[in-house]
């Protein structure tokens, strides 16, 4: 049994189908206060951020410590959640026809093993239909993603190419994980 430190659903199914077996409880870290360009280095320090806050509320000689976060980059740009439809739509058009990468970072701690790891998953996406593109933004479902998409939601249909784990992609790299839990 690990304490996956983090809210995220997916993060939580990725486990589950795993068959990882896992409590899910976290405390919060501010990744605002995170000044980077590099989004391995983004990454990193909102993993490390996020470690710290949950080591300190809960420790990890009771059950290991799971943490991850995730950025997504693109032409060079780090690409965060969208703060309007605007946003969403420049950052979605910057991936458009392009190579996007998925990085994520994750950091496991037990009382005998401490595990950083940082995968990425890289997407080469055809042009994205500009009506197919306007109807999503109309939809909302951009919304609190980074990037402005999930790869198993709007842009799955774009994928020319994928290199690397779609598990990454998601947010959690099960596959490095299970060799450890």
């Amino acid at each position: 049994m690990i304490r996956l430190a983090s809210s995220s659903q997916t993060r939580a199914m990725l486990l589950n189908e795993a068959g990882i077996k896992f409590l899910q409880q976290s405390v919060d870290f501010d990744e605002e206060s995170i000044i980077s360009t590099c989004p391995k280095n983004f990454v990193y320090q909102a993993t490390l951020g996020k470690y710290e806050a949950n080591v300190k509320a809960f420790g990890y000689q009771d059950y290991p410590l799971l943490v991850a976060d995730t950025v997504v980059t693109s032409q060079g740009h780090i690409l965060r959640k969208a703060k309007c439809e605007s946003d969403a739509r420049n950052i979605l058009m910057t991936q458009s026809g392009n190579v996007t990468s998925i990085i994520t970072c994750m950091i496991y701690q037990s009382p005998k093993l401490k595990l950083i790891d940082i995968s990425t998953t890289d997407y080469i996406f055809h042009a994205f239909d500009m009506d197919d593109l306007e109807s999503y933004l109309k939809s909302g479902e951009w919304r609190g993603k980074a990037g402005a998409c999930m790869v198993e939601g709007f842009c799955k249909r774009y994928i020319k190419e994928v290199q690397g784990y779609e598990s990454t992609a998601m947010g959690l790299s099960v596959e490095v994980l299970k060799r450890f839990s």
